[in-house]
């Protein structure tokens, strides 16, 4: 593993990209995530849309741009991504970039677009069991060793492929889940729960969301703290001091950077969100280093003085 890898149970800083086709601005953002000490970027994926680049194709770009930071689709449009090719593209990125790249995974959202592209409509609860079936298939072929691979889904099946190429680290899979079936799954068989931002979760349901991950990995016979916890928020962070609240409804959270620390050190302290993950409402240079400097670092000293 490389010195950059995250560490389950650290706490990690992030900010999340949207694929632009502005190649340079893309690499200015990773650039400025990666030497203000961010920890992750994550890359949103929609393949339906005309003006967005790919997902994994900017993923590596950017890695092959920066030095110490990890990548991670944010999240994975696993409808629109077969889990077996999924396995070798992850592998490989984590590969060529010294173990920087993580998966986070997708059951489905924007059902009418994702149709467009070919793919068969699912109800959320296939949704659901395609991605527990896909966690499996990822797992399986990232796994050492040279016997086939042999899985049966209804979804997702391999019928005696090799795994392999192994990854340079352990690829963590963590899924951005709404539905309490999916949080369910999250606790029984992922990495980690990337929060969905407020408007497809609101705020209030977060603290409910963490409750039924606890109660599945209880059940499943893990320990709660093994499930990385990611909160995502879209927002500003303002010069001066903003209406800022995240306790319920789905509104953007601008305020400036005493506040923002004091919302994280909130939603780290009350909850077990160990990642926190910026979502500029206006990328920019400016966003992303107002955040590696002036908050990462003061919730890092509040919720972790040790490591400071």
């Amino acid at each position: 593993m490389n010195d950059g890898s995250i560490v389950r149970g650290d706490l990690t800083f992030g900010v999340s990209l949207t694929p632009t086709t502005d190649v340079a601005g893309n690499r200015a953002l990773a650039l400025a995530a990666d030497e203000n000490g961010l920890d992750l970027i994550g890359i949103q994926d929609h393949p339906y849309l005309a003006d967005h680049l790919d997902t994994f194709v900017l993923a590596g770009d950017l890695l092959a741009a920066t030095r110490r930071i990890s990548v991670f689709p944010d999240v994975a449009n696993l409808p629109l991504r077969p889990p077996a090719l999924l396995a070798k593209t992850a592998a490989a990125l984590d590969l060529v970039s010294g173990g920087r790249f993580e998966m986070a995974l997708g059951a489905g959202g924007y059902w009418d677009a994702i149709t467009r592209l070919g793919v068969p409509r699912r109800t959320p609860g296939e949704a659901n069991a395609a991605l527990a079936e896909a966690i499996a298939v990822l797992r399986a072929l990232w796994a050492e060793g040279s016997a086939p691979v042999r899985l049966e889904g209804e979804y997702y099946s391999v019928s005696g492929v090799r795994p392999g190429p192994v990854p340079a680290h352990p690829i963590e899979i963590w899924t951005g889940s709404q539905g309490p079936r999916a949080l369910a799954l999250a606790g029984r068989a992922a990495d980690g729960w990337a929060a969905p931002i407020a408007p497809y979760l609101p705020y209030e349901k977060w603290a409910e969301a963490n409750g039924i991950i606890d109660e599945a990995a209880v059940g499943a016979g893990r320990d709660p703290r093994s499930v990385r916890r990611i909160a995502q928020l879209v927002g500003a962070i303002t010069d001066g001091p903003g209406d800022l609240r995240a306790d319920e409804g789905n509104d953007p959270v601008r305020g400036d950077a005493r506040q923002w620390t004091e919302l994280l050190v909130r939603l780290g302290t009350e909850q077990p969100f160990t990642g926190f993950v910026f979502w500029p409402e206006e990328q920019s240079v400016a966003q992303v280093t107002a955040f590696a400097r002036e908050v990462a670092p003061a919730v890092r000293g509040l919720l972790d003085p040790a490591a400071v």
